[in-house]
């Protein structure tokens, strides 16, 4: 396999500092000022992290017991105070006031810094629709309010628009290097999709699934999630072999659901390859032109965005044009991408709801992000006697300024065994 190359863990870690300071100098701002907060806490604790601490601090940290990140906006001249109340060592990314051992004292410090700044509305992570946004604590919470004047109390607000902007947007250095993140997962989907992988009548789809897993950790990548797949088959050859025994054979269709996580960014895609019969040179007629839909579907989806848009009005625009233009029975359930596999960010339909997601489909578009292109279709197969079959395939899109764009490639052709 000819991979791109995987950097090392001190390359990462430099990488990741380089990033998060870009970040926190660039994209911090806007959310906060877009939340409408003058200051942001984020509190967790040792083995509990608040999702959003998470990305906060480099790769190469160990933030022991009690965590305290405290940002607070001095206007647009001064930028944004960041300051850092716990033992661990952030470098000069934050300040850092407190010297101390003992975690009793870092609680009446927050309240010391709180007061002296005097905010007006301070945000915290109680979010109730993103559930990234809801990493504080009951207990956390309670500490928070038993050291603050009652004053103070009544300005603490939801940081979740803050929350949700920052984890859903990119700096221009990710936007650089997402695309070979993705190019690596197809990489590695390519040598699934080999005689190297596969032998027809032997192979089965769980030993796909260990080999993804362990062509990534060979590489040095950690997985978005446990890889799957699994076979579409003729119901003629399902009399004689039941899809339940996973065996790949001649004239089987295979999916993939997979996804690495690597510079602390995720890849998330579903592709597919099909098993030739003998003297077969390419896959039928059919199931060619359930590709050509799907890709379709997908330059529909790429045109229907705009800044603005929420995610429910993409996913009516983008299912009124496909009907429009005669796709067969198309779903969207795509969702954005990032630090997480299902990020904050407009959620753009679900496999079992094409119509209204309250909540997550309210949320508005914004440039410099980026998601799944998850979607499908479905249509009779001539060859095999007009079986129905979904076809159902994943790509990786950033949205800029410049619009909707496939961050390495889509799938136009089957892999073919």
């Amino acid at each position: 396999m000819n991979t791109s190359r995987v950097l090392s863990i001190r390359e990462q870690d430099q990488v990741s500092r380089t990033v998060l300071a870009r970040r926190l100098d660039t994209i911090l701002p806007q959310a906060m000022r877009e939340a409408e907060i003058d200051m942001w806490l984020i509190i967790c604790q040792e083995d509990d992290y608040d999702p959003v601490f998470r990305t906060m601090v480099p790769l190469r940290t160990w933030a022991p017991i009690l965590q305290m990140l405290v940002f607070y906006d001095r206007g647009a001249q001064a930028g944004i105070e960041r300051i850092n109340v716990s033992m661990t060592d952030l470098g000069d990314l934050y300040a850092k006031p407190w010297r101390g051992r003992h975690h009793t004292e870092q609680f009446p410090l927050l309240a010391q810094i709180i007061a002296e700044r005097d905010p007006k509305r301070i945000g915290i992570n109680i979010g109730s629709v993103e559930w990234a946004a809801g990493g504080l604590t009951h207990n956390l919470y309670q500490q928070l309010c038993a050291v603050l004047a009652p004053p103070l109390r009544e300005r603490l607000v939801s940081a979740e628009p803050a929350c949700t902007r920052w984890l859903e947007t990119l700096c221009d250095i990710e936007l650089q290097y997402y695309p070979n993140i993705v190019h690596l997962t197809h990489e590695i989907i390519a040598e699934c999709y080999s005689p190297h992988s596969i032998t027809p009548g032997v192979t089965t789809t769980d030993d796909l699934e260990w080999t993804f897993w362990q062509l990534g950790q060979d590489l040095g990548v950690e997985q978005s999630f446990i890889p799957f797949f699994n076979l579409t088959r003729a119901q003629a050859q399902q009399s004689l072999y039941p899809v339940e025994d996973r065996v790949i054979r001649p004239g089987d269709l295979i999916h993939c659901d997979v996804g690495n996580r690597y510079l602390r960014l995720c890849s998330d895609l579903q592709e597919w390859a099909y098993v030739r019969r003998p003297g077969e040179q390419d896959a039928p007629p059919g199931l060619k032109m359930l590709l050509k839909h799907v890709n379709h579907l997908q330059q529909n989806f790429m045109e229907s965005f705009k800044t603005g848009l929420t995610g429910d009005e993409l996913l009516a625009n983008i299912l009124r044009r496909a009907r429009a233009e005669g796709i067969p029975t198309p779903k969207v359930y795509s969702h954005s991408l990032g630090y997480y596999l299902h990020e904050p960010g407009p959620l753009i339909g679900l496999p079992w709801e094409q119509e209204r997601n309250p909540g997550r489909g309210d949320v508005r578009l914004v440039p410099n992000t980026a998601y799944t292109m998850e979607l499908s279709i479905e249509d009779a197969v001539p060859e095999w006697d007009n079986q129905r079959v979904r076809l159902s395939c994943e790509e990786d899109v950033c949205y800029t300024e410049n619009g909707c764009t496939v961050m390495d490639k889509r799938q136009t052709e089957f892999y073919l065994i």
